[in-house]
């Protein structure tokens, strides 16, 4: 055959398009639960924390210790959205699929527990698995007893998502009318996350490889297409449709159904985010949620893992000063990362897949030690910044390299698009 070649043209994709089909708009079905996805463009980890030379925070510090203030000395403690929490950290959402409703996730439900962070439960679980009050074999209250058996009475605390198919099932009501839920509700540990998109698919709703029985039994809740070939059926939920004012409308409905429940929103990363957040908090969240680009653990088409969403570290320069409490997800799984996000105006950073490799690799202690890992270089990090609390950080605190100043100088639009 004469090849058609031109340099630089992806000859070896068009072929394998020509060859298998829309199979090839994703990434291998096999994959699918055996491997973590999420964009790799990634801006925040090209900057870096600059500590001054005079600190006189250090010296604030050491007057009121009486001697010099060491790494130890740092308060990690932080307010996330309405719960009081051990660390700025919170175990991100895991929904309906393997990871989100197996062994993986009730262990990573118990670690969390323990570790005195908040837990978010991610959506569809419920239109999937189903509800069964007080009974054995829930698969969301597996992991709400879980967590609430290992828990203290202090820290912590337990998001449930909702999507448009759990709002069909009335998930935030059965969970807020169950007995077995109540010393969490009673002890304002419990918070509903309103669902609008998510990192590793800006503007799509969640996404499941499935088999053909599954996909018959699911066919009347989702949207199920035969597009992965001999690989599984695609499992489709539905976006949603939010404007401004359906946003400020569904928070009233939350704050009035549900006024035991902590109010959150998670947001994908999208280009009018500063203005999504901002509604948000003006209508009453107690959290704002943000997943960045290379956040998701979901697996996702090869085109929106690649190219649609904006980086983390664009999210954040958008928003800049928050105005209430801001968490953010993105290939968090150390020190560095977390103190320059929370540096650049977030609260709290949240673990996803590296939570699941962790829990993965010690059901009984893996998130723990991962969690005390990044514990100890932040409160490294946070010291040498000449710094002792979370809260004290601020830009200054970070250093881009001029290039990446320069092609982030454009100006930024903080309120509502033209």
């Amino acid at each position: 055959m004469t090849s058609l070649t031109a340099h630089g043209f992806p000859e070896q994709h068009v072929r394998a398009r020509a060859r298998n089909g829309t199979s090839e708009v994703f990434p291998p079905a096999g994959s699918y639960g055996a491997q973590l996805f999420g964009a790799t463009i990634d801006e925040l980890d090209e900057a870096r924390l600059v500590p001054p030379v005079f600190m006189p925070q250090r010296l604030e510090k050491l007057i009121e210790l009486g001697r010099e203030p060491m790494h130890d000395d740092v308060d990690l403690t932080t307010g996330i959205g309405g719960f009081r929490a051990a660390l700025p950290v919170y175990l991100s959402a895991f929904g309906s699929t393997r990871a989100g409703s197996g062994d993986l996730s009730v262990a990573a439900s118990r670690q969390a527990a323990r570790l005195g962070i908040p837990m978010v439960i991610g959506e569809n679980m419920v239109p999937v698995h189903g509800y069964r009050r007080n009974g054995a074999g829930s698969a969301i209250l597996a992991r709400i007893r879980e967590y609430m058996d290992a828990c203290d009475d202090a820290t912590g605390g337990v998001v449930v998502q909702q999507s448009t198919e759990d709002a069909d099932c009335e998930v935030w009501h059965l969970i807020y009318t169950d007995p077995t839920v109540q010393p969490l509700l009673e002890s304002g540990r419990l918070a509903f996350e309103l669902k609008i998109g998510q990192g590793a698919k800006p503007g799509l709703g969640g996404m499941t490889v499935v088999g053909a029985q599954e996909a018959q039994r699911l066919a009347g809740r989702f949207a199920v297409r035969e597009v992965l070939g001999e690989g599984g059926w695609l499992r489709c939920a539905s976006p949603g449709t939010f404007t401004e004012e359906i946003v400020r409308q569904q928070l009233r409905f939350m704050r009035n159904n549900f006024p035991k429940a902590r109010v959150w929103v998670k947001f994908h990363p999208g280009r009018d985010i500063a203005w999504a957040a901002a509604t948000a908090w003006r209508a009453g969240a107690d959290a704002v949620t943000v997943d960045g680009a290379e956040g998701g653990t979901g697996w996702a088409p090869r085109v929106f893992l690649d190219q649609v969403g904006l980086p983390l570290h664009e999210c954040l320069r958008r928003i800049g000063r928050p105005e209430g409490c801001l968490l953010v997800s993105g290939r968090m799984w150390e020190g560095a990362r977390a103190v320059r996000s929370l540096a650049l105006g977030a609260t709290a950073v949240g673990l996803g897949r590296a939570a699941l490799l962790a829990v993965d690799e010690d059901p009984d202690e893996g998130l723990i030690r991962l969690v005390d890992c990044l514990a100890l270089e932040a409160r490294l990090l946070v010291s040498a910044l000449g710094k002792y609390s979370v809260a004290a950080l601020g830009p200054d605190d970070v250093w881009l390299p001029q290039s990446t100043q320069e092609r982030l100088a454009e100006p930024v639009r903080i309120g509502a698009p033209a």
